[in-house]
């Protein structure tokens, strides 16, 4: 079964930030090049802000929207 999915710029562009969040977070986490607290205190929200916004949003990408090519044209 082919399935499509249409994408708009912006919802791109917003999933590949929360994506970058999630890799910017998890490097300072894994990184030596600052202090262990400081590490922390911004790489820890910085991996779980972006795996909790990114949730939602690919909920929204592939469960929300429907491809208008697909089924039947919506009743009026």
């Amino acid at each position: 079964m082919d399935r499509r999915l249409n994408v708009t710029f912006p919802e791109l562009g917003f999933l590949a930030v929360t994506r970058g969040l999630i890799g910017l977070g998890a490097g300072l986490l894994l990184a030596n090049k600052i202090s262990r607290s400081k590490r922390k205190a911004i790489g820890f929200p910085l991996f779980i802000g972006g795996v909790l916004s990114t949730i939602p949003i690919a909920m929204h990408i592939f469960h929300g929207k429907a491809d208008p090519s697909e089924g039947p044209p919506p009743s009026v």
